[in-house]
């Protein structure tokens, strides 16, 4: 699957995994956003059900084993190079996710795994899409 200048949009999976008023971010290695925070997640791959893509993603990013709830959204994510053609096109769909075991450290494409506050969301220039989401998130979880 060709992720950068793709034919297609790909489909992709995120993982919000509240626990203790504390959300998971994983900083990315690699493009399109490296050395950014966002949620543990990833694509879709053949044959595999939604839920199913969150808690592999969850696992291979986190080494957390996450049971997925609740669909908290679904979103756009198209970046343009500088001539403006489409250079990733992704569509996001983000399940509230809860730990059910594993043990935490960064892996596969992550470079840092870290609990963040709601407070410390702010300062980390998340886009505006997964900050709403990772908010929601927060809401459901207390609820």
């Amino acid at each position: 699957m060709k992720r950068e200048f793709p034919e297609h949009p790909i489909i992709g999976v995120g993982a919000i995994i509240v626990e203790d008023a504390r959300v998971l971010l994983v900083k990315r290695a690699h493009p399109p956003i490296q050395g950014q925070w966002s949620i543990p997640g990833g694509a879709l791959e053949i044959g595999e059900l939604v839920r199913e893509a969150a808690v592999r993603e969850a696992r291979e990013e986190t080494g957390l084993i996450v049971e997925p709830g609740e669909l908290l959204g679904v979103f756009d994510r198209v970046l343009r190079d500088p001539a403006q053609r489409v250079q990733y096109h992704y569509v996001l769909i983000d399940f509230l996710c809860r730990r059910i075991g594993g043990e935490l450290h960064a892996a596969s494409d992550a470079a840092e795994v870290r609990w963040f506050t709601r407070e410390d969301l702010p300062g980390l220039a998340l886009a505006q899409d997964t900050q709403e989401v990772i908010l929601k998130g927060f809401a459901k979880a207390i609820a």
